[in-house]
C-alpha cells in the first residue's frame, strides 16, 4: 500500500512542480528574461536599462529617457493632427528626412535581430537563429503546467474558440471603415503579405515554408523549379495568354505548377500563378495579373536599353525592379494610408547608410497573427452595377473577364472595406478566425497585455478600457476570461477600436509598425552595396523603382482608359458597398456604439451624419453559416443582382469612360446600357485563341482550401 502511494506521488511530482513554476506569473518586466531556479526565479536584466529583482527599477539614464519621451498616444496624436504643421514639414527636405530617419531607426530597433525565440523552443537556442523553417516570436511562450492557460491570470479553462469568435468577432452587420479603406487595399494586403506569411500547417502552426521577407515569391514562385515553369525563357518574360486582347496569367496546361483548385474547376479555367491559391479569388487574380504585365513591360524596356542582354539577365533585373517598386508603393501609399499620419512617409534607404543596420529579416508569428484582418472583407462585391454575394465571388475569376480588368479595378477602388474591430468578421472568414485562436493556444502565446508591455504600450487595466467604453462587451469579456491580463492576443487585437485617424488599433500600429519597417528596410535592395543604378539596369530602372505608384502600376498595364485607382475611396466619390440605408440616403440617423462616421482620408471629421446600419440578409449575400455556404450543389448557378441607382439619379457604379469621372461621379449619360443576359444566365468571355468559353464557377467544398491563410 505504501509503495503504491509513493509511486503515485512520484508520478504526480513533476506536474506539481510544473504547476508551481514562478515564471508563470510573468514577473520579469521591461524585457527581462525569467529563469527558474528551483522553487524561485531570477530575472536577467542585462542591457534592459533596468535592474532589481523584476527588472522594474530604471537606471539613471533610463529614467531620464522615460521622463522625456512622449507616450505612444501623444506621438500618434501629433502625427494624425495639425495638418497645417505637417504640410510645412513635408516641404522642408532636411526636416522630413530627419523625421523619416528617426522613424526607421526607432521602429527597426524595436524588433530583436537576431531573434531571441522561435516556435520550436521555449528558450533561446542556436536553432532560433539557424532554422528558418520556424517562425520566430517576440515573447517566449507561457511556461508549461501553469495554473491557467495564460500563466496565473484568468480562468483555469478558456472558452471554446468557436464561442469566442461568435461572441466577439462574428459580423452582425457590415461596419464600413471610417478611413474609407477600399477593397483594392484589402486584396493588396492579402497579396503582398502572402509572400512571407506561409504557414506550413502540415508541420504545425509555428512552421513556415516562406523565406522571411519581400522576395516576390508570390509572383515568381517559391522554388527555382516553379519559377522555371512560369518563365517563357524569351526576353526575360513570364508566360502569359491573351484573352480579348489583354494579357493574363498562363493556363496550367502551359505552365504545369501546383495550384490549389477545387475539383469542379474546369482545366481550361485553371491559371498558373506564383502563389498556389492566387487563382481562386478575383481580387488576388487582379494583382497577380497586373504584376505579370508589369514584369513583361519592364523586360521590354530593359531589352530596348540593353539589346545585348540575354534572357536570364533581363529576367533577374526585372525582378529586382519589381521588388523595388513593391517596397516603394508599400511604404509611400500602403503604410501611409494605414497609419493616417499627416507626415508624408517615404522610402529612402540612404538615410540609414551612416548607421549599422542588419540587412536580414525573420518573420515573427505575432506579425502573422496580427495581420489576420478579416473584418476588411465585405459580404458582397459591387462591379459595374452588379452585386455578387460572397459565395458567388470566391473561386470565380470569371468575374474579371466578364466585366473587364480595368472596370474590375475601378470597382474595387470604389467599394468600401470593413472596419477592423469587433463583431465585423463575415461568415466565410470566421472559420479562419477560429483556427487562428486555436493556433495561438497551441503555441501557448502570451496575452494581449504582455505584448502591449513588450512594445512599450501601457497594459489595459480594465475590460471597459479595452473595449473603448462598450460596457456590454466588457462584461462578456470578463465573463469569458476573468482577468483583463488573460485576454488572448488575436482576440484582443480584434476587440480594440481603431486608433483615432487610423485603420487599425493602437496595439496593431505599435506591433505591426516595427515588424513592417524592419522587414522592408532589411531587404538587400536597401543596402549600400545594392542601392545603385547598376543594380536596376541603369538610371531608367532606378527611376522606375524610385517613382513607382499604385496608379501608375495599374494605368500603364490596363488597356483603354484608366479608372479610379486608390487604396481609399476619395472624399468626392460616393462609396459602394455601404449598408442599404447608408447607400440610399446620406441623411440616415442613429448609429450603434460600434458605428462611426465615414471620415475624409486625411482623418478630419466631416459633417456627414451618422447612418443606421441595417442587418444584412442571408439569402443571397453569402452570409450564412460557413458549413452550409460550402455545400453548394454543382447545379447551382450564381446570380448577379442588378443594383438600383440612388434616388438622386447619380450612377454609383459605372463603366468608366475617358478616365475618372469628374468629381468622382458619373453623369446620367455615362451609365452603361444593360448587357443582354447570356443564355442560361451564365455570362461568357470567348478568348481569341478559340479556347472554351469562360463561365462562372460555382463554389463547393474544397478540402485543399482549408490550408489557405486568408
Amino acid at each position: 500500500m505504501n509503495g503504491a502511494i509513493i509511486a503515485i506521488c512520484l508520478t504526480l511530482l513533476p506536474v506539481l512542480i510544473a504547476a508551481e513554476n514562478p515564471c508563470c506569473s510573468m514577473p520579469c518586466q521591461n524585457m527581462g528574461v525569467c529563469m527558474r531556479e528551483g522553487d524561485s526565479y531570477s530575472c536577467d536584466c542585462t542591457r534592459t536599462g533596468y535592474y532589481g529583482q523584476n527588472c522594474d527599477i530604471p537606471e539613471f539614464w533610463t529614467s531620464i529617457k522615460v521622463a522625456l519621451k512622449p507616450s505612444k498616444k501623444t506621438t500618434h496624436h501629433l502625427l494624425t493632427n495639425y495638418k497645417w504643421l505637417w504640410n510645412i514639414v513635408n516641404r522642408i527636405p532636411f526636416l522630413s528626412k530627419f523625421i523619416m530617419r528617426a522613424v526607421y531607426k526607432i521602429r527597426s530597433a524595436t524588433v530583436d535581430s537576431p531573434p531571441m525565440y522561435h516556435t520550436g523552443h521555449d528558450y533561446t537556442s542556436w536553432d532560433t537563429y539557424a532554422d528558418r523553417s520556424y517562425y520566430t516570436r517576440a515573447l517566449p511562450p507561457v511556461p508549461p503546467g501553469c495554473p491557467t492557460p495564460m500563466g496565473t491570470a484568468g480562468r483555469k479553462e478558456l472558452p471554446s474558440p468557436q464561442y469566442i469568435a461568435e461572441t466577439f468577432l462574428a459580423r452582425r452587420r457590415f461596419i464600413p471603415d471610417k478611413r474609407r479603406t477600399n477593397v483594392l487595399f484589402n486584396f493588396m494586403a492579402q497579396h503582398f503579405t502572402h509572400q512571407f506569411f506561409k504557414t506550413d500547417f502540415k508541420k504545425g502552426a509555428g512552421r513556415t515554408w516562406g523565406d522571411h521577407g519581400v522576395d516576390l515569391s508570390h509572383i515568381y514562385g517559391e522554388t527555382v523549379e516553379r519559377q522555371h515553369q512560369l518563365r517563357s525563357f524569351t526576353d526575360g518574360k513570364l508566360k502569359f495568354q491573351r484573352v480579348e486582347g489583354e494579357v493574363y496569367p498562363p493556363s496550367l496546361a502551359d505552365a504545369p505548377v501546383h495550384m490549389i483548385y477545387p475539383p469542379y474547376v474546369p482545366e481550361g479555367k485553371r491559371f498558373a500563378i506564383g502563389h498556389e491559391f492566387f487563382g481562386l479569388l478575383p481580387g488576388l487574380f487582379v494583382y497577380s495579373t497586373v504584376w505579370l504585365r508589369e514584369h513583361n513591360r519592364v523586360c521590354d524596356v530593359m531589352k530596348e536599353l540593353h539589346p545585348d542582354w540575354d534572357d536570364e539577365r533581363l529576367f533577374q533585373t526585372a525582378r529586382l525592379i519589381l521588388t523595388g517598386e513593391t517596397i516603394n508603393i508599400i511604404i509611400n501609399e500602403y503604410v501611409q494610408h494605414l497609419s493616417g499620419y499627416n507626415f508624408d512617409l517615404f522610402w529612402d534607404p540612404e538615410l540609414l547608410f551612416s548607421d549599422q543596420f542588419q540587412y536580414q529579416n525573420r518573420i515573427f508569428v505575432e506579425f502573422n497573427h496580427l495581420y489576420h484582418w478579416h473584418p476588411l472583407m465585405p459580404d458582397q462585391f459591387h462591379i459595374n452595377g452588379s452585386t455578387y454575394g460572397m459565395k458567388d465571388y470566391l473561386f470565380n475569376t470569371d468575374l474579371v473577364f466578364k466585366h473587364g480588368f480595368g472596370t474590375t479595378v475601378d470597382a474595387m477602388s470604389r467599394q468600401i472595406a470593413g472596419q477592423i474591430g469587433p463583431k465585423n468578421i463575415g461568415p466565410v472568414n470566421l472559420k479562419v478566425a477560429v483556427e487562428t485562436i486555436k493556433h495561438e493556444r497551441n503555441l501557448r502565446m502570451q496575452g494581449l497585455n504582455q505584448y502591449r508591455k513588450r512594445f512599450g504600450i501601457p497594459p489595459y487595466k480594465t475590460f471597459l478600457e479595452l473595449t473603448g467604453g462598450d460596457a456590454e462587451m466588457a462584461d462578456q469579456l470578463e465573463e469569458a476570461y476573468g482577468d483583463v491580463d488573460a485576454v488572448e492576443l488575436y482576440v484582443g487585437l480584434m476587440v480594440e477600436q481603431p486608433a483615432p485617424g487610423s485603420v487599425t488599433s493602437e496595439t496593431i500600429i505599435e506591433m505591426g509598425g516595427p515588424f513592417s519597417v524592419k522587414g522592408l528596410l532589411s531587404n538587400p535592395l536597401c543596402s549600400p552595396q545594392w542601392w545603385k543604378p547598376s543594380t536596376f539596369g541603369g538610371e531608367a530602372g532606378f527611376r522606375m523603382v524610385k517613382t513607382a505608384t499604385l496608379k501608375d502600376l495599374f494605368c500603364r498595364n490596363t488597356a483603354g482608359p484608366c479608372g479610379l485607382v486608390s487604396f481609399a475611396v476619395p472624399e468626392d466619390v460616393q462609396p459602394t458597398g455601404l449598408p442599404e440605408e447608408q447607400d440610399a440616403s446620406s441623411q440616415g440617423k442613429g448609429a450603434s456604439q460600434n458605428d462611426a462616421d465615414l471620415v475624409p482620408v486625411n482623418g478630419v471629421l466631416s459633417s456627414q451624419d451618422k447612418h443606421l446600419h441595417k442587418e444584412e440578409k442571408t439569402s443571397q449575400d453569402g452570409s450564412q453559416d460557413p458549413e452550409t455556404s460550402s455545400k453548394v450543389t454543382a447545379n447551382e448557378k450564381p446570380v448577379a443582382k442588378n443594383e438600383k441607382l440612388p434616388k438622386n439619379g447619380v450612377a454609383q457604379k459605372k463603366e468608366f469612360q475617358n478616365g475618372s469621372p469628374k468629381n468622382g461621379r458619373a453623369s446620367k449619360n455615362d451609365v452603361p446600357k444593360n448587357e443582354p443576359a447570356p443564355k442560361n444566365g451564365l455570362p461568357t468571355a470567348f478568348p481569341k485563341n478559340g479556347a472554351a468559353p469562360r463561365t462562372y464557377v460555382n463554389r463547393t467544398s474544397c478540402k485543399q482550401c482549408d490550408r489557405i491563410e486568408l
